[in-house]
């Protein structure tokens, strides 16, 4: 059974950090191009970050560059997410997802990857 579970979110002050962890099970997804979303009360779920199957590339919501850091650890079957400099409106479930397909470089659009964790719930206080 294939598994993302993310991990690390919680209650941070504005200004403050947090580092979300993907971790994959099942199957390896070190040829997957994957992504970070997220999904705020009462909007539409919206990219954040994705990164190439390799990590040559990556790439960013206009909302999160310059703050946001995206990284993956294939040995680990691990992506992960540093987000810096947070404000309250990051607040949001955060969630991880694969592509199904091997070698690809990712994707802004959520119909692109077939694998979604749960999510992991990132509060920003002001």
């Amino acid at each position: 059974q294939v598994q993302l579970v993310e991990s690390g979110g919680g209650l941070v002050q504005a200004g403050g950090s947090l580092r979300l962890s993907c971790a994959a099970s099942g199957r390896t997804f070190s040829t997957n191009a994957m992504g970070w979303f997220r999904q705020a009360p009462g909007k539409e779920r919206e990219f954040v970050a994705g990164i190439s199957w390799s990590g040559g590339s990556t790439y960013y919501a206009d909302s999160v560059k310059g703050r946001f850091t995206i990284s993956r650890d294939n040995a680990k079957n691990t992506v992960y997410l540093q987000m810096n400099s947070l404000k309250p409106e990051d607040t949001a479930v955060y969630y991880c997802a694969a592509e199904g397909s091997t070698g690809g470089w990712g994707c802004r659009i959520s119909d692109c990857y077939d694998y979604w964790g749960q999510g992991t719930q990132v509060t920003v206080s002001s």
